[in-house]
């Protein structure tokens, strides 16, 4: 489904050239569960966005559902992202002066979807992360696991094929966070690929599939039980 090949990304600071990613060569198929783990400044975030189509390869061709990607309009990158891609960040970035129902909405409204369908669709999926009764609270009026499970939602809500989570648990609490792993493991045992970055090896060890990024290469690249 996702097909990398000699990805790098490179960025200029100052008169000197910082390569965050180096000819990566890497195959993802649907409805894996991946962690992409290494240390700080390895590039794993550099290649999350480069995967969710947030940011551009300076080098490489890039095949998603075996269509290239790399030299797209910057509008039909938005459309690929709109229904094929949903986000989950360590800090959430909602928007803070709607609702969650708004801010999970946020995407339909992009995409055009009518009022009907929209409403339908956030209060399903709402309800299904427990969100229901917090459907008309602002981000401010939500504890840190809450915001988390809208911004889930708004991830979940353009049905997306694959969800790249950059430190989810990040910012929660230990019983906050696996709250949240579960529920996004649960979407990945329906068939959605979860692509997780994670600093904690306690996440990595869940996934079925461990990348490890030292210095912009693939160190290791495992498969686990």
């Amino acid at each position: 489904m996702i097909r990398l090949q000699g990805i790098s990304r490179e960025f200029l600071v100052g008169d000197q050239t910082i390569k965050a990613i180096r000819d990566i060569d890497l195959s993802l198929d649907g409805g894996e569960y991946v962690a992409i783990m290494g240390p700080s400044g390895s590039g794993k975030s550099t290649l999350l966005n480069v995967i969710g189509l947030l940011d551009r390869p300076t080098a490489g061709t890039y095949l998603l559902t075996e269509q290239d990607v790399t030299h797209l309009s910057d509008n039909d990158i938005a459309q690929i992202r709109q229904t094929k891609i949903g986000f989950v960040f360590q800090f959430f970035h909602l928007v803070p002066r709607l609702t969650a129902a708004d801010n999970v909405a946020l995407p339909m409204t992009l995409a055009g979807i009518p009022p009907a369908e929209r409403r339908e669709r956030v209060n399903a999926v709402l309800e299904s992360l427990g969100l229901s009764e917090r459907a008309h609270h602002r981000p401010d009026q939500l504890s840190g696991g809450q915001r988390q499970r809208v911004a889930i939602a708004r991830a979940m809500v353009m049905n997306p094929e694959v969800i790249l989570a950059d430190e989810p648990t990040g910012n929660l609490d230990s019983k906050s966070g696996q709250d949240v792993l579960r529920i996004l493991e649960g979407l990945n045992d329906q068939g959605i690929m979860l692509l997780v970055v994670t600093h904690d090896p306690d996440i990595g060890a869940r996934a079925h599939r461990r990348i490890r990024i030292v210095d912009g290469d693939i160190e290791s690249d495992i498969q686990q039980e």
